[in-house]
């Protein structure tokens, strides 16, 4: 039976063993995210953006992914922004690109250990952090340049500012702060920040000893600040006079589009550009006689991270990523709701600050874990992260109050310690099971360490002081720890570090299968085997960070002939395949149509104008950079790569294709330079 009973009381004052506990945490954080982090140029279309921006004022502000200031990347440009200072301080390299990542991932979990601790105490923060050091999505996402790292950060200290509201004679200030750095958070991934907002004001309503007017009125001071915080950058790129960069994602342009669409309801409800989950892939081709061979839509698993539905957190793709401890955190919250019931009919008095608490983290990860699970657009697998402060935060606290209460003499609530590890190791080794040629030796040392912690607590319950906890720490984070550790020295990333994930390949979730081959071409366009009309392969995907030698003698060429023009070159195909030649070279590269080539910048109304004024050097057709994938995620991104782009047509009428062997390329080249002087 649950029995209410008193909860530990926060220290506010750690011990020695303490103290160098959490510089152990923190340490081995810093360990998994630091690790040969100089070996990649983790995500190349952010790390492409990161060098276009430290080149002018206006294309840091804006978030500009090429150097000439003609298109965005497809995201607020925060997480962009503390890259960029760390390349003013220390060059443009690798490290000091994702440096700021590291700092961020050990902040977040320091920060994390500091809110717990006046919550639920020293045990509990100190076992919170330690679940979100070692948790596999969070070790792959902070060792790379996504903006997701400082997201987590921002919203960490806004549950800290918040914890500090609850419990404070004047929390109009903690309030603010808080709402403050949800609204950076905003300018980091728009409205996925604003999803812990429901939990953090049940907790504050929960929590606060002040009338209901008062809270009204902090409330609404709080709603201010978020919004201001917010929309400010949004409202001045919306101010700025033209010229100015067109905002990636959108559809028209502007900030305002992206929010609503793109980046923001078109990732719950799928469209606007958001590649769906679940069913077949949609045949590709044209029945018209278009581009043959375009992709299918999503099909099989249904998008990067499985079908939409309630057990998506569970799936293929998700499960080795954040679910390891996702049971054990079912069983605790159902546990204090039952505690918190019986409080209530028994008429004991609420203990607002540890109820505040409960709803804050309890209330967080329930919402966004909805959220993330019925999605229907874009959702890809390190958005997760974004779970695992709540998960840590809820498993710490609730490992201690089962200690607790598997140290009491009477009732059966003792049991729920045990049955905890039991369900988290063998889900754990569940998850191994679905690919046993991969590192299988955790799951097994998992289920030892489980089985001696059962038989120390069940058996030897009055002696279990020392040895049954530690057993069970071990036991439940044997799996996740070695992923993690396996995912840091090895490098690995997936999808050129666009969709970095932990775990074996076969986990690696991408877009769903492609849809049959296009019908028979029609003339001039191309053939049922994915070539264009002369003969060399369509686009492919995601390049990888290094060029080709063809492609750097078609760089030095395009420099000699044009490298003080505005625009020495454009590419068309998105920013994807361009972000390979902005890396590896000084020449000013326009990736056209931003991200997946879908963007209506530049426009032709910008080509002609760049032409006409003798500012346009060359264009770059057909050839994904690197060694890429299979081809764009949207088929209608696909189809504007393809040759069935305004913009192609405008390149292919009003500039001249350059023989290759006039720039060193082969005869058979599928770069296709076109000169527009």
């Amino acid at each position: 039976m649950l029995r209410p009973v008193a909860d530990e009381v926060p220290r506010h004052r750690s011990t020695r063993w303490q103290r160098l506990a959490l510089a152990a945490i923190c340490a081995l954080a810093g360990g998994l995210y630091l690790w040969g982090i100089g070996g990649s140029w983790g995500n190349a279309y952010y790390s492409a953006a990161v060098k276009s921006m430290s080149q002018s004022f206006e294309n840091f502000f804006f978030g500009s992914f090429d150097a000439a200031g003609v298109i965005t990347v497809d995201k607020p440009p925060m997480a962009l922004w503390v890259q960029v200072l760390s390349v003013w301080v220390f060059g443009f390299t690798r490290f000091a690109v994702l440096f700021p990542q590291v700092l961020a991932g050990v902040a977040a979990v320091f920060l994390l250990h500091c809110t717990v601790r006046r919550w639920a105490g020293e045990h509990a923060a100190l076992l919170a952090a330690l679940v979100l050091a070692v948790t596999p999505i969070t070790v792959v996402i902070n060792r790379d340049n996504n903006p997701d790292t400082l997201l987590v950060l921002l919203l960490v200290a806004a549950a800290y500012a918040m914890t500090r509201a609850v419990g404070a004679r004047r929390p109009t200030g903690w309030l603010a702060l808080a709402a403050f750095l949800v609204g950076c958070g905003f300018l980091t991934k728009m409205l996925q920040a604003w999803m812990v907002l429901p939990a953090f004001v049940a907790a504050y309503l929960v929590g606060s000893r002040a009338g209901w007017g008062r809270r009204v009125v902090d409330l609404a001071v709080a709603a201010g600040v978020l919004l201001v915080s917010s929309f400010w950058w949004v409202v001045a790129t919306a101010l700025w006079p033209a010229p100015k960069p067109y905002i990636g994602g959108s559809e028209d342009g502007s900030a305002w589009n992206l929010i609503i669409g793109y980046n923001g309801f078109g990732r719950i409800f799928g469209g606007a550009g958001n590649m769906g989950g679940g069913g077949p892939g949609a045949p590709g081709g044209d029945a018209a006689g278009g581009p043959a061979e375009l992709p299918g839509g999503p099909g099989g698993g249904g998008g990067f991270s499985g079908t939409p539905g309630v057990l998506r957190m569970f799936n293929e793709q998700l499960a080795g990523q954040i679910s390891w401890l996702l049971p054990l955190c079912a069983l605790v919250l159902v546990a204090m709701v039952a505690v918190g019931v019986r409080r209530w009919r028994g008429g004991l008095p609420l203990d607002r600050e540890r109820a505040a608490g409960w709803v804050l983290w309890g209330g967080w990860l329930v919402v966004i874990g909805l959220v993330f699970s019925f999605a229907q657009g874009t959702m890809h697998p390190y958005y997760t992260t974004m779970l695992a402060p709540a998960v840590g935060a809820v498993v710490g606290a609730g490992l201690v109050r089962f200690w607790r209460w598997y140290r009491e003499p009477r009732g059966r609530a003792w049991l729920l310690l045990p049955v905890g590890v039991a369900i988290t190791v063998a889900w754990a080794m569940a998850v191994v099971a679905r690919d046993l040629s991969w590192h299988a030796w955790a799951g097994y040392a998992a289920v030892a360490l489980g089985l001696l912690a059962l038989i120390v607590l069940l058996v030897g319950r009055r002696g279990a002081a020392k040895s049954g906890p530690a057993l069970a720490l071990a036991a439940v984070l044997m799996v996740p720890t070695t992923w993690s550790a396996i995912a840091a020295t090895s490098g690995q990333t997936g999808m050129n570090g666009t969709n970095p994930m932990a775990g074996p390949a076969t986990g690696m979730g991408g877009p769903g299968g492609g849809g049959q081959n296009g019908l028979p071409p029609g003339p001039d366009r191309g053939d049922a085997a994915g070539q264009d009309r002369h003969g060399a392969r369509m686009p492919g995907g995601p390049g990888g960070a290094s060029l080709t030698d063809e492609q750097r003698r078609m760089l030095g060429y395009v420099q000699q002939q044009a490298g003080d023009l505005q625009v020495p070159l454009a590419v068309e195909g998105g920013a994807m395949s361009a972000s390979s030649l902005i890396l590896n070279s000084d020449v000013t590269v326009v990736g056209m149509g931003g991200f997946t080539g879908g963007d209506d910048a530049p426009s032709v109304a910008q080509l002609t104008g760049w032409k006409n004024s003798g500012q346009l050097g060359f264009v770059l057709l057909g050839g994904g950079v690197g060694p890429g994938g299979d081809g764009p995620q949207r088929p209608a991104d696909a189809m504007r790569m393809r040759g069935n782009s305004p913009r192609q047509e405008w390149v292919e009428r009003n500039c001249t294709e350059v023989d290759p062997a006039v720039w060193g390329g082969s005869a058979d080249s599928s770069l296709r330079l076109y000169a527009c002087t």
